[in-house]
């Protein structure tokens, strides 16, 4: 059974934000030196300005470096085909991409490395800031989302 989605062209504030919290999920671990410096001030509590701005700092830039890297992604010309109108072929071989009937591109399963199934979307994860986000609307019908679900778990992208 070959999935035929329809047309769907990805927002780019919603590619930013699912970049930016995959990217924060996957590396939340990150947040660790903040939170060792803001625990400076038990040590030394009269200096606790010391300790609490550069961690608050470190925390806010380091969010905000992310959010402009992905937000610079949605305006770069060779990535404009992201954000294009695109529909999608899946089958159990391959996701093929496609601009409109004749022109298309195949993603090879082995390419993804890890899949998610959210309340109202499925989000295919090729690398950071590379993904394939297929919302449940673009598909037709609940069947098509339970096969694709099935691949993914045969594939063990999905548990």
């Amino acid at each position: 059974m070959i999935i035929k989605t329809k047309k769907y062209q990805l927002p780019k504030n919603t590619y930013v934000k699912s970049a930016l919290f995959g990217l924060l999920k996957k590396q939340w671990w990150y947040s660790a030196l903040p939170v060792a410096i803001a625990a400076m001030t038990f040590i030394w509590p009269s200096l606790w300005a010391w300790f609490i701005f550069p961690a608050l700092a470190i925390a806010v830039g380091y969010i905000l470096f992310w959010l402009i890297q992905f937000t610079g992604v949605t305006q770069l010309e060779q990535n404009k085909i992201m954000f294009e109108r695109l529909s999608y072929e899946i089958d159990s071989r391959q996701i093929m991409i496609k601009l409109n009937e004749r022109q298309g591109s195949p993603l090879k399963w082995d390419m993804i490395k890890s899949a998610q199934k959210n309340k109202d979307h499925f989000l295919l994860i090729i690398g950071k800031g590379q993904f394939i986000y297929l919302p449940f609307r673009i598909f037709n019908g609940d069947h098509e989302i339970k096969f694709l679900e099935t691949i993914l778990k045969r594939k063990e992208y999905l548990s």
